[in-house]
């Protein structure tokens, strides 16, 4: 596809080569992974990482593909189902993961423009037929990309049946610890071992919270204008800023429950006269949850996410502060933090297989709501495979529909405590969020290009 880049030459990406890498060592012979209740709660939905980078200033003669084909193989030996095929198990009617080294998909490209005059803030022009299609063969394709100033991008799509963000953080830290010969800070853990109780057990609340669903079902979700994809920067001083008037009246309130307030009381403005409510929901990670020790799960490779919405009527959002509104937020992401919310959720899972589940307002099943996802631990500066760290490391996903808008924050890669925002959103509510300072449209002069 071909894209006007702002005040240049139109933007095209030139696909130059496909390699398949496999693993150096692999297993002895093919094995089956099981996933397990918490993987069919992911949808599947493939998951692309981006992180753009400067014109490498290193001596070595080897070409950079290379090195990342040499030291991806070797990371695949520790992150072997990577290099897998997820299938459909026709007794279970799941899938599964086929450990056989099939092998990750890596594509080179070349791009005709450089990247101070790519349009950062519209993602839409900036992936849009600038990646590979997706391969069902291989539920991890790389692209490199390089840019006529000598910089390069490097994006990472993922099967979600793999990982979550967690687990994909890893990956990724692995992959740039081998690459350069550094000790490998992450084992990974492959178990998948988060089992049903028996007999299983729930909380009815999760009956209005999660339903079952088929695949047609997820690609045949029904058309909404939630297509903008964007790309924002936020200030440091705007989020502590947000946060001092989220903790008015004493109470301590994260930068997240600050900045989810001002969000929901935003969202008022983007909504039609047919709604009088609107929901905003938050993905939780469970593995601190579940075992009472953030260290303890911390190298699981698989999906510990539940997600926990709120609804609020449009008055209450108008009329309320910032701070009546963290109070709600906070109350909310509490129902979820917790061991039982996760043992609970496992559970109804187990009641409802086989199959896959999501939540109904993912779904669209809802009226309007927001989700939104923190990565403040999700690695940006640290993913340096030896030519330094990048100007830009975020999330987006390739789907062209979805019944629920998205922000996905990051930190900054310039390690200032400003954050980086990837958002999905329709049309209203991107005006909305962008009528002030805070949501600032993503240029090169943000990433210092």
């Amino acid at each position: 596809m071909e894209v006007e880049a702002p005040g240049h030459e139109i933007f095209e990406v030139n696909f130059t080569e496909k390699s398949i890498i496999k693993a150096v060592n692999p297993l002895p012979g093919p094995h089956i992974l099981t996933l397990s209740n918490l993987d069919l709660l992911s949808g599947r939905f493939p998951v692309t990482y981006f992180y753009f980078y400067h014109k490498p200033l290193v001596s070595n003669l080897t070409p950079i593909v290379d090195i990342l084909k040499n030291s991806l193989a070797e990371t695949l030996n520790y992150y072997y189902p990577f290099a897998g095929r997820i299938v459909q198990n026709l007794n279970t009617c799941e899938p599964e993961i086929v450990c056989d080294n099939n092998g990750a998909l890596l594509v080179e490209a070349q791009a005709n423009i450089c990247l101070k005059e790519l349009n950062f803030y519209n993602l839409n022009q900036l992936l849009q037929g600038k990646l590979v299609k997706l391969s069902p063969d291989f539920p991890l394709q790389v692209q490199v990309t390089h840019y006529t100033c000598g910089g390069i991008s490097i994006t990472f799509t993922f099967d979600h049946a793999l990982g979550d963000a967690s687990a994909f953080g890893n990956f990724l830290v692995s992959w740039s610890e081998i690459t350069q010969k550094k000790q490998m800070s992450c084992i990974p853990d492959h178990r998948r071992n988060l089992r049903a109780r028996f007999p299983p057990s729930y909380h009815p609340s999760l009956d209005q919270t999660f339903v079952k669903c088929t695949m047609e079902e997820i690609i045949n979700m029904p058309t909404t204008k939630i297509r903008l994809k964007r790309l924002y920067h936020i200030d440091a001083a705007s989020i502590e800023e947000l946060q001092k008037l989220a903790c008015v009246n004493g109470n301590k309130r994260t930068k997240i429950e600050a900045f989810s307030a001002y969000v929901w009381k935003v969202m008022i403005n983007a909504i039609d006269q047919s709604h009088s409510k609107c929901k905003m929901g938050w993905l939780v990670d469970g593995r601190a949850r579940m075992c009472g020790d953030e260290n303890s799960m911390s190298n699981y490779i698989g999906n510990v996410l539940s997600v926990t919405f709120a609804e609020a009527s449009l008055i209450e959002l108008k009329q309320d502060s910032i701070s009546d509104i963290a109070n709600n937020v906070h109350e909310a992401i509490s129902k979820a933090t917790t061991q039982d919310h996760f043992l609970d959720l496992i559970d109804w899972i187990e009641c409802h297989r086989p199959g896959l589940m999501l939540s109904r307002i993912v779904l669209g099943q809802g009226g309007p709501a927001l989700v939104l996802s923190s990565g403040r631990r999700f690695p940006v500066a640290e993913v340096d495979f030896g030519f330094g760290s990048p100007v830009l490391g975020t999330v987006c996903s390739t789907i062209e529909r979805i019944g629920v808008a998205y922000l996905n924050q990051r930190q900054s890669a310039r390690g200032d405590g400003s954050w980086t925002i990837s958002a999905i959103l329709w049309p209203e509510l991107a005006a909305a969020l962008e009528s002030d300072s805070i949501f600032q449209p993503m240029s090169a002069n943000h990433l210092q290009l």
